[in-house]
């Protein structure tokens, strides 16, 4: 019998305007794997998080009748073998799916606790509100005492845990994280690495976007590369620094 993959994205090609962004994506994650997709600048790494979870189907409909929203999208998504790549973002994130955003993203005039609450919307049980607010905190002690501050005062590595700490309040069985070492100093990277070893280690599966090959192999079980929105190669992070054409022409190494 053939297992059926965790998440599974077949043939999605999307188009803005007159540009291709993704150019017959497939690939494949396994419940309880970390899988990388490495790749240059603009290569379509981000716009395949958000048609996973739903947000260029969201775009597409917000800006409906104009330039910006003729979007084109071909494909299929899979999650837990049903097919989610027609549902409204809401039930794609109640269904487990959530993404990390790139760039941190937080609700800037709202604390670190108002944030983690935003994250745990679609959650009414108190008692484990409760509970996941103490993971989060347990996982980053600097969100606890930055509690009651603004998040746009927060540092840039404080912001990323805040953006980890809010998904996880989610209650993720696939986290999408994108970019996470994005601007960050080499202490906030470790941090970062860390927790994202120890959310997998709970049973979260995880597809990470990241520049910073270095960083995503330490993480990793298998990757795919990226170049102009398609797929050039995939495999160990250890294949992929061995291919001297990929290290100089794709991973910039």
């Amino acid at each position: 019998m053939i297992q059926m993959a965790f998440l599974e994205v077949k043939n999605v090609s999307i188009n803005y305007e007159t540009a291709q962004i993704l150019r017959n994506v497939s690939i494949y994650v396994d419940q309880d794997e970390i899988v990388g997709i490495v790749g240059p600048n603009g290569a379509g790494k981000s716009t395949l998080l958000k048609t996973i979870v739903g947000l260029v189907r969201w775009e597409r409909r917000i800006l409906k009748g104009t330039k910006e929203g003729n979007i084109t999208i071909e494909g299929t998504v899979k999650f837990n073998g049903e097919e989610i790549d027609k549902l409204p973002v809401y039930e794609v994130v109640r269904g487990g799916v959530i993404l990390c955003p790139e760039r941190r993203r937080p609700f800037r005039e709202l604390t670190t606790l108002e944030n983690l609450k935003v994250g745990a919307y679609l959650n009414h049980d108190k008692e484990e509100f409760h509970r996941n607010i103490d993971k989060v905190y347990q996982l980053f002690p600097r969100l606890k005492e930055r509690e009651m501050q603004i998040a746009g005062t927060l540092s840039g590595g404080e912001q990323q845990m805040l953006n980890i700490g809010r998904a996880i309040m989610g209650k993720p069985r696939l986290l999408l994280v994108d970019e996470p070492t994005l601007g960050l100093s080499p202490m906030f990277v470790e941090i970062i690495l860390e927790a994202l070893k120890e959310i997998h280690s709970t049973g979260v599966t995880i597809l990470l976007v990241e520049q910073d090959v270095r960083f995503a192999f330490n993480l990793t079980s298998r990757n795919y590369l990226f170049s102009a929105g398609s797929i050039v190669m995939e495999g160990l992070g250890e294949e992929l620094i061995e291919n001297e054409v990929v290290r100089k022409t794709f991973l910039g190494i």
